[in-house]
């Protein structure tokens, strides 16, 4: 369970408490004029899952993969086109579960500087790049709530232009920067 989960009310813990469906997602870290930028996809509103929101691409595991890194190179190709030859991975951020349902393991991926975006545009509405040092930078977190039913849970979200970042995936950006900070 994720770092404060106890606060939880008990049907959000109830729900991470069951068999959770493996899912991956990819970090995408792009090097574009010597400037460091996270790519970040606004999912579309038809979407089953998290629709409307701002996320990494990536998606659960399916048959065909080997682990959640192929799952997470899988799923970034068919949202936004880029090939699993034109990432890096560096590295893996601790699993965290969803109250979806899923267990998502985030990789975080230094991709090549000739990859072209291909939106989906069933999953995808469009996709954006926010610069890293904006994200590493903590004066630029939101400490708000989030409405949980019978409580109000903290948590962290950024703004970056008109874009809100918030949830699971504003929680790997902090996962990231703790990791690159050694905080």
């Amino acid at each position: 369970m994720p770092p404060g989960s106890s606060r939880w009310p008990e049907l959000m813990r109830d729900q991470l408490s069951g068999i959770l469906k493996p899912a991956g997602v990819l970090l995408p870290i792009f090097e574009r004029d010597s400037v460091l930028s996270i790519l970040l996809t606004q999912r579309s509103a038809d979407l089953k899952h998290h629709a409307g929101q701002v996320s990494f691409p990536g998606g659960s595991m399916e048959e065909c993969d080997r682990d959640v890194e192929a799952a997470a190179l899988r799923e970034t190709q068919e949202e936004v086109g880029i090939a699993p030859h034109q990432v890096s991975v560096m590295g893996y951020l601790q699993t965290m579960p969803t109250i979806t349902g899923f267990a998502v393991t985030p990789v975080v991926g230094l991709v090549s500087g000739d990859a072209q975006l291909t939106l989906d545009k069933t999953e995808v509405d469009y996709a954006f790049e926010v610069p890293l040092t904006f994200l590493l930078d903590a004066r630029n977190d939101i400490r708000t709530e989030w409405d949980a039913g019978d409580r109000k849970l903290p948590m962290v979200e950024f703004r970056w232009q008109h874009e809100r970042i918030w949830g699971a995936t504003a929680f790997m950006i902090i996962s990231l920067r703790n990791i690159l900070l050694k905080q």
